[in-house]
Order: structure tokens, then sequence, then C-alpha cells
């Protein structure tokens, strides 16, 4: 490592952490450091050449009231990103960073979170400090790892400091609550400590590549977002389409994501996975709106992932190809891992450990039907083993982007599909997505849970500055694409979804991209274009989908103009927002009322 600016940056914080010993790795590493972590108990052989973690019992997700952006103008503050002063935070990390790493080694990840020589590189390398060697595993899955990467920056890099702590004695979750997740975005620095979990702890993922990447974007001209990215190929014509966009938790974005073809539509359409979680989009000197996944792996939710819904995914951890499973069921004798939504539940329960390593046949009665893994479980892969994963992932000018799309969980008032040709309006109904209300968050009956453009946990600087952003990026691009609002969850009276989802949602994709193209028309509505029944490609749909298309291709005007109030108290929230979201809430209200 021959960047004097990391070597001061790494003897600075060995001797804040105490750190016994300094390990700088990289991706070369990675069957020595399994073999360490086999050997340590940290991970444990998961079936031929997969492995399986165990996180703290009470650190299992991101923690989002932890989490902080902090900066040193309070201009920065929004309603969604947490923001406390850095002169506050800096301190408080520090001093619960002291020491901490006492006794352990102090691995040094370079890692860039970009296709190399990519137009944002600069903006992508960092140097991420650990204690935990899971950690440095999972990185290697999630990012480029290497020296390489950083060795030529200067002092350009992002410096992430991760500690563990004493996870067993941070009060998780009490008012002595020891946790503290920190991006200091205008430092370009992200201090993490309390816990060794997935976005907490892997820090060039949401930290750099989501907080901090957004912050550098709104300063530097592009935008960053947790958006998946797919391309889809039209064999027949030769053409290709690139479609990335922004799904609400629960809301189908991993599934989309890496879907494949319908069997019927499979000899002409090919479809290819880019990214299920992060895109930097930018438009290029020629005028044109593109998007790369800055990550190099896959860190997916394992529950209900199964060869129907997901059969990529499933593909994409078969033996042999280095996954990591973490807080899934394992069985210590057979070394097999289940998950709820897997598959039948093992009826043999002889040496099944469940997520916090308890075993299963010593259960209680009233623990019986407890789940067995974490509803949060994951599975880590590297994009290279994803079996449709695009030829070009790493093309560092990226991909050109042709639609912009979001979609929520909503049993009624979303159509199947909407296209909005308008930018400001299709950035309105970005920062008006959202997915329903549950009886766990505010019980409100009809009211969705505002989640802007699937940004809310992940803000980093103000909602009014964003939208401006947004417009902004967008406006200069010479070829807009055009924006829709999907919903493949719309159910009927008796409680059933209306439409099959998972592989079928190529279809509406298909005629947005037809839409954008001229050789559809749609069907006019207050809130956007529909397809005509007959524009949809339908070959091979089954008769029930078939019978309840005409419902999800109409517009519930009632419902939507009580959604238009709640959407305006939602607004309402983000001092100075731009007066063209404004003039795009007011026509589709005024569209709507006159229809």
């Amino acid at each position: 490592m021959s960047n004097t600016h990391v070597r001061e940056y790494v003897a600075h914080w060995a001797g804040v952490t105490g750190a016994e010993r300094v390990e700088v790795v990289s991706a070369a590493d990675d069957a020595r450091l399994v073999q360490e972590a086999l050997a340590a108990g940290e991970l444990l052989p998961a079936g031929d050449g997969n492995y399986y973690s165990r996180s703290y019992f009470k650190d299992v997700a991101r923690t989002e009231e932890r989490t902080v952006v902090a900066t040193s103008d309070e201009a920065d503050k929004g309603v969604y990103n947490n923001w406390k002063p850095a002169s506050e935070m800096k301190p408080k990390l520090i001093e619960l960073m002291t020491g901490a790493s006492a006794g352990k080694t102090m691995y040094v990840i370079p890692y860039l979170m970009s296709p190399k020589g990519s137009p944002l590189e600069k903006f992508a390398a960092g140097v991420e400090l650990t204690d935990n060697i899971n950690v440095v595993l999972q990185m290697i899955r999630m990012s480029r790892v290497g020296v390489e990467y950083i060795n030529d920056l200067g002092d350009n890099f992002v410096k992430a400091v991760h500690v563990t702590g004493d996870l067993p004695n941070l009060g998780q979750g009490t008012p002595d609550d020891k946790r503290n997740f920190v991006t200091v975005a205008d430092e370009r620095t992200i201090l993490h400590f309390g816990s060794s979990y997935g976005g907490n702890a892997l820090l060039g993922k949401i930290a750099h590549g989501l907080r901090q990447g957004a912050y550098d974007g709104w300063k530097n001209g592009f935008l960053v977002e947790q958006f998946m990215l797919l391309g889809i190929t039209d064999k027949e014509t030769g053409a290709k389409y690139n479609i990335c966009g922004g799904f609400p938790s629960a809301s189908g974005k991993t599934n989309l994501a890496m879907t494949l073809a319908p069997d019927a539509l499979g000899d002409r359409y090919y479809v290819e996975f880019y990214g299920d979680d992060i895109a930097w989009i930018w438009v290029d000197e020629d005028g044109v709106l593109r998007g790369f996944n800055p990550e190099n792996g896959v860190f997916g939710v394992a529950k209900d992932t199964n060869e129907k819904t997901n059969p990529t995914a499933i593909d994409s951890i078969k033996p042999g190809v280095g996954a990591i499973f973490t807080n899934v069921a394992y069985n210590e004798k057979t070394q097999e891992v289940w998950w709820e939504g897997r598959g039948d539940k093992p009826t043999d329960l002889d040496g099944w450990l469940d997520w916090k390593g308890e075993r299963i046949a010593d259960r209680p009665a009233e623990e019986a039907d407890a789940p067995w893994a974490h509803p949060n479980s994951r599975f880590t892969t590297t994009l290279a083993n994803v079996p449709n994963v695009a030829k070009d992932f790493e093309d560092p000018a990226g991909v050109e982007i042709h639609g912009i799309i979001f979609g929520g969980r909503t049993r009624d008032r979303e159509p199947l599909i909407r296209a909005i040709n308008d930018v400001a309006e299709g950035v309105y109904d970005g920062l008006t997505l959202g997915a329903e209300a549950t009886a766990a968050t505010d019980g409100l009956e009809g009211v969705l849970r505002y989640d802007p453009m699937s940004m809310r946990p992940f803000m980093s600087y103000s909602e009014a500055d964003y939208a401006q952003h947004w417009l902004d990026v967008i406006g200069a691009a010479k070829e807009k694409p055009v924006f829709a609002h999907v919903n493949w969850f719309q159910r009927g009276d008796d409680g059933r979804f209306l439409w099959p989802g998972y592989r079928e949602n190529l279809r509406p994709l298909l005629w947005l991209m037809q839409y954008k193209n001229g050789e559809v028309k749609g069907v006019e509505t207050p809130v956007g274009v529909i397809p005509a029944r007959e524009e949809l490609n339908l070959d091979g749909l089954d008769e029930q989908a078939l019978a309840d298309l005409d419902t999800i291709l109409t517009i519930d005007k009632a419902r939507w103009q009580q959604e238009m109030g709640f959407r305006e108290k939602h607004l309402a929230q983000f001092d100075g927002l731009p007066e063209a979201i404004w003039e795009a809430h007011r026509r589709v209200a005024e569209a709507l009322d006159k229809s």
C-alpha cells in the first residue's frame, strides 16, 4: 500500500481503536481469510464451498433511529436524514471507539464502488477499517477490493471506520444504547460503532454507496438512488432497453431486478441483471442519461426466495460459489441451510439450529411455530455468480437509462402500470411513492407510508434540495426517460392478488418501452397513461389473470382524490420544495376533479 494518505489514516485509527495488529486485504486473500474464519468459528461450512454466519441476536438489521447524517451546515437537515452537527457526533464516536479493538486485528479494506475507470470513480473509492473478519469477507463479495483501487488517489477516498464493539453490552434498544452509525457527509468520513451486521457494518454498501454517494452526487451533479437496474433485449429487433427504479421495502424490487422473461415470451425477450439495490445515475458529455450499479454483489433477503419467486437468486447461491448465508436456519450435522419460503420445512429436526443457534428439537411447545430463520436473514453472493448478469455490468461508461419506475405495495388505487411523460410529474410521483401502512407502523387504513424514491432511510440532505437535484439532473438529459408507476399487488374483494407477478411483470415493462417509442398510445387518465388491454402482450397469460386484467387497468377516482389530500400533507413537510413539484401536484389534482 503506497498511498501515504491512506497509511496515515490507518495509523491514526489503529492508535485510536487500540488494534493489536493491522492487515491490508484484497480479493485475492478471500480463500485464506475464509479458512481463518472457519478455524475461528466465525463462519461454518454450508455444504460444498458456501458458508454460514450468525450475528448477535440483537444485531440483525439496519437501525434507522441510530443512523445519523452529520455535517457542519444545518441547512443539510431534512425531515428524514436524522441530521446532527458533526461537532457533536465526531467526538462521541471517537470516545466510543477508543481502545474498543484492543487485542484484535484491524483489517484495512481498500474498495471501489464503481467499475474501474468510471467517470464517477473518484467518488467511489474508500478504505474501510474493521475489526471483524466476517465484514471483510462480505465486503470482498459486495465491492471491488484491492490496493490498486486507491494507491494513486492521494487523499481522495472515503474514510470508513467500523468498530464492532462488545455486542452483548451495548444496550440495544434501551435509553443507554451505545450504537451509533454516522456518515459525516461533508468530510467524506463514515464512523460506525456497535454492530457486525449488513448495512451497519459493510460501509461500502449503504453508508458510502447510498448516503455518502448521494451527498457527493448532490454536490457534483449526479444521482445516487436505492434503485434496481435491469436490461431487456428484444431478440427480434435487436433493441435494448434499460430500466431502473425504486421500490419501498417488501414491494418486489429484488425479484424484479432478477426476473426472467415468462416462458411464453422467452424466445423473443432476454432480461439481464445489472443490480438489485443501488444505481448511480448521471448525464454524460453527450447528454445521455446513464447509470450503473456500484456494487459487485448481491446482499439478498433470504425469506420467500425459492425457485418460483426468484430462480435467478437460487442459481446464484448454488454449491461452490462462495456464498455466505446469514441468520438462516442451519443443520450442524448435514451443513444444510433453510429459511421460511425456501420450500417444505424439514420434518427430521436432528441437527437443526434456528437463527439464534438454538436447537429446534428442544423448543418448548409454545415456541414450536416460531420462525427458524430471521425474517431479515440474508445471502451474499457476487454479481459474477448471477446467471443472467449483464455482459457489460463492468462497463465504466454504464448503460443508457430509458425508463425510471416506482412501485409500492398497494391493494388498490395504483393500477398495474401508468406512464408519466412530464419530468416534474415523474419526480413528483417518486416523491409521493409509498406502500401500505401496516398495523406495525401507524395502522391507518388506506394511508400509505411514504418513502420518497425509496430513499427515506438513506437521505443525506434536505428533501427540497433533493427534489431540485432530480429536476436538474434529469432535465439535463437530451432524451428524457419515460417515468412510470407500477403495482403488482392489487387485490380483489376476496383478498387474492389480481396479477400473477414475478416473471409476468415483464409484460407491462415491454408496454412501457413500446409507449416510449410511440408504438402504442395507451389510455390517458388524470394520473398518467395506462395500457389499453389490447396493447399488452398477453400470450400465455393464465385465464384468471386475463379475467382480472380490466380491474387492474382502471383508475378509482374517489380513492385517488382521497390520496391527493394525503400527498399534499406529506409534501408540506418539506420546506422549500420546488414550485415545479407543487405545480405537478396541482395539475394532477385538477385533472382528477375534471375527470
